[in-house]
């Protein structure tokens, strides 16, 4: 006599699907909402740096009917708004999630931790592009600012910042152990690249050979690309500039986006 013993074949959970990855954004968003220096600091400080230097530069044309304000302070003004969020905010929420556990806790449910670091950044990217339309808006309707002469390089420009910025983030969050850590980190960085990048007086009040590495690091590299699609000289005037600051902003976000991926810790 034989006896057939049925199995049931068991099922792997579910992946989760759009709406998943939709609400854990909205939550994300909610949770920047609620930090308030997080929320107003990357859009307060570069609009008050935007008012302080706008009348004067937006009296200076500089070429191809641009001003000064047009090609160095709104440069370095979106270059601001998107290097506080992606290598300061993003560094600090995430270090929270892992030392609250929450990062360990989605280690056991269908949902990767990593969707926690795809919202987040997400999250950021919507906030930094907010940032800077309040700014651009700012600056024209008080101030008579005027769109770049060559878009196609400007958005290219600011696609780079984006990876740039938020993958030296993502360094700072796989290093920093504490949520106050990463803060710390993420000023040190922030405030290194932007002063070499001419974010305290400009690159001409720096000596020729630091400001030559400011050019070929994150922030600098950024309000160059900036600059030059502002100016028109994407194609004619300056190549050779905007090639060498969009590659180095290229090169920065790959060789972080890997170290990234090698040393996170998600507990």
């Amino acid at each position: 006599m034989t006896s057939q013993t049925a199995t049931t074949p068991v099922r792997s959970p579910a992946r989760p699907g759009v709406r998943s990855w939709l609400l854990l954004a909205v939550c994300e968003a909610k949770m920047v909402i609620r930090d308030t220096a997080g929320l107003i600091v990357p859009f307060g400080l570069p609009l008050l740096i935007l008012v302080m230097s706008a009348s004067s530069a937006s009296e200076t044309v500089v070429t191809g009917g641009r001003t000064a304000l047009d090609i160095y302070v709104l440069p370095l003004v979106f270059t601001m708004v998107v290097g506080l969020i992606g290598i300061v905010n993003t560094p600090s929420f995430l270090s929270a999630y892992r030392k609250s556990g929450v990062l360990r806790r989605l280690g056991a449910t269908p949902a990767s931790p990593m969707m926690v670091l795809v919202a987040q950044v997400v999250v950021g990217v919507v906030q930094a592009v907010l940032g800077m339309a309040v700014a651009f808006g700012a600056a024209v309707v008080f101030f008579g600012a005027h769109p770049p002469i060559d878009p196609a390089a400007a958005l290219g420009a600011v696609a780079l910042t984006f990876a740039a910025m938020f993958a030296v983030g993502m360094v700072v969050a796989a290093v920093a152990p504490t949520p106050n850590s990463a803060v710390a980190l993420g000023l040190v960085a922030y405030l290194g690249f932007g002063a070499l990048g001419g974010m305290f007086g400009g690159k001409a009040s720096l000596p020729d050979g630091v400001a030559r590495v400011g050019e070929w690091l994150p922030f600098g590299a950024a309000v160059d690309a900036l600059s030059s699609a502002w100016a028109g000289e994407g194609a004619a005037g300056g190549p050779m500039a905007v090639l060498a600051a969009t590659a180095a902003a290229a090169a920065t976000a790959a060789a972080a986006a890997v170290v990234a991926a090698v040393f996170f810790r998600w507990e």
